[in-house]
Order: C-alpha cells, then structure tokens, then sequence
C-alpha cells in the first residue's frame, strides 16, 4: 500500500522593501519555489519587496513556478541593465556612484556642504520631467491584466498617503504599474504618484511590509516575513554615514516592529485564555515564521541599496538562496503546526 503525497502547506509570504537588497527576496522566493513541499498563496509587501511580489504573482499566473522564476530574473537582470540607458531604477547612477564614496570623504567639510547643497533640491527641480526607469522595466517584466485577472495568489501592496499621513493597501484585483510606482516613491528622487486624485509615496514608511490584511482574509496561517533591514546592531554608529545608515534601518523597521509586538501581545491573550468569549472569535491565530536581513546584509550600507550593479544583485540572490535552504532545513517541519518564531520573547 503506497501512501498519497502530503499536499503543500500554504504559507503567506511578508516582503520588506529595501532598493536593491530585494534581489535577497530573489533569491529567498526562487528557493521557496522549488521546495514543492510548501505553496505560496498570498503576498504582502512594500516597495522593493512589492515589486518581488508583482513579478511571482505575475509568473505564477501565466507560467506555473517556472514562469515565476524567470518573471523574477528578468526583472533583476533589467534593473541592472536600466543604468544604461536612464540611470538606475532607483535614480541618475551619477548620484548613487557618489554615495558610494568612503565615510572618511563623506566626513569632510566638502562632502557636507555639498550634501547639505543636494538637500535644498527637489526632485521637482532637479527631475522636472519626472524620469523613472522602473516603469519600462516593470511594464515590459509584468503581465498586469495576468495578475489582476488570472492571479490566484492574494497580493497586497502598499504606499503612503502623501495628504492622508495613513497607509494605503492596494489588492491585486486593481493592480496597476502605477500602484507598485506608489509603493517604491522615495520622495527625495521621485514626484508623488497620483492615483485616483490621491498622490502617494513609498509604502515603507507607514507599513514594511503591512501584515494586518491577511488577518482579515481567507489567507494561510503561516506567514513567512523576509526582512530586508537589520534588526539589531551591536555596534555603535559612530561616523555620519553608519548614524544615517542606522536611523534609516530604525526608521523603514518601525512600523513592522508595531506589529510584530501586536500580534505577540494578540497570542499573549490567546495563550493565557484572557480573551472573553464573545471576543475570540474577533482574533487569529498566526503561525510566524522569519528570514531576516540580521547577520545576513548588516555590512551591506545603505548607499549600497541603490546598487544595481549584476555581480552585487547576483551575489545577494545567491545569500537569499542560501537564507531559504537554511529556513527549510530548520523550520519547515513546524509549517501548519506552530511557529518558528517567539515574538513573545522578542517583542513583550
């Protein structure tokens, strides 16, 4: 007697922006597609990581796993290219190559004058024509009627609300390229995106990734967040750049950090049966599960996110890959039963 195949346990994936270090999501989700042992069923991101969710949604609806894989390649090989025609996907390559430079020259007077200078420019004024080459490379790597009308998988992107101050969750069934524009819109290099009269900006300030619309969605359990920002530094930032370096960290992880603690103190009551009948009903139980950018990218600065260069995108594809085959190796057995991480222990 031969027994059936274990059906894929259904996961949720959470993917954090991050620039260029997405193509650590890369590498994390193509590993994840070939482990037939677990089935991706809904995705929420932001920026960077929205885009990552785009291109495997968009795969899965016209090609299967295999059709996602390539959908993911062909994005990353052409944000790489993007710098020879219009710069980067993230801006003018001129300005990113200056980033790159050494902290002891971003310590002189020189360098800080001129920062301050860059400072008091818009990307109005000095991208008045608003130039952005993620558009073509979007357009021409995503299938969007594919995603809004044979996608299987839920997605949910998210933006900033510019006049609103709140976070703004677009579903896959109304995806556009100017929502995943939205959701990626440093507003220090890009105009706001309007959408519907509504301008927006990048979605990771308000929610990186947002986590709370798969608590109110028929989604998996299991939720696997890839994070692209470090956590947790035991050095202390001393130069301009590490400081600015670890403020944006901080920054970009705050909103995730509020509700990570809030799903912990939510499995705290549920734990303890300090929740009333009548309220248990109003809550879920998730099994958490994590990739993260801790002792994985911390060498990795911040400048370096605009890095769009093969060998770096590859090399970072390559540590996501490994990322994932550690996770399955450590913690698929607990998918479908209990969580993987104690958020308990680390956020309460």
């Amino acid at each position: 007697m031969t027994s059936r195949p274990m059906k894929p346990g259904p996961i949720s994936l959470a993917l954090q922006g991050g620039g260029s270090h997405g193509a650590f999501e890369w590498g994390v989700i193509e590993r994840l597609l070939e482990e037939d042992k677990i089935e991706i069923k809904a995705v929420t991101a932001a920026s960077a990581g929205a885009m990552n969710a785009a291109c495997l949604v968009s795969g899965l609806a016209t090609g299967g796993r295999e059709g996602a894989k390539a959908c993911l390649a062909g994005f990353w090989k052409k944000a790489s290219n993007s710098d020879s025609r219009n710069g980067t996907v993230f801006g003018d390559s001129s300005v990113w190559t200056s980033m790159m430079q050494p902290d002891w020259l971003k310590a002189t007077p020189a360098w800080r004058w001129a920062e301050s200078f860059g400072a008091t420019l818009s990307p109005y004024e000095f991208n008045p024509f608003n130039l952005n080459p993620l558009k073509d490379v979007l357009e021409t790597t995503v299938d969007f009627a594919a995603i809004r009308e044979h996608g299987e998988v839920a997605l949910y992107v998210a933006a900033t609300g510019v006049r609103t101050g709140k976070a703004k969750v677009f579903r896959r069934e109304e995806l556009t390229v100017d929502h995943l524009l939205a959701s990626a819109c440093l507003p220090t290099l890009f105009h706001a995106v309007e959408i519907e009269g509504e301008p927006y900006w990048d979605g990771g300030y308000l929610a990186n990734p947002p986590l709370w619309p798969l608590f109110y969605a028929d989604t998996p359990d299991d939720l696997l967040l890839v994070t692209l920002n470090p956590f947790a530094r035991e050095d202390l930032p001393k130069t301009p750049g590490e400081i600015m370096d670890r403020l944006n960290e901080i920054t970009f992880n705050a909103a995730l950090s509020a509700e990570l603690r809030a799903i912990a103190f939510v499995q705290k009551l549920l734990d303890e049966g300090l929740l009333k009948d009548t309220a248990k009903g109003r809550y879920r139980r998730m099994f958490m599960h994590a990739i993260t950018a801790d002792g994985r990218l911390q060498e990795l600065s911040m400048a370096s996110k605009f890095n769009t260069d093969w060998a770096f995108l590859s090399d970072l594809r390559e540590r996501g890959r490994q990322a994932a085959e550690e996770w399955l190796e450590a913690n698929l057995k607990f998918v479908g039963v209990q969580s993987s991480v104690d958020l308990k222990a680390e956020f309460l």
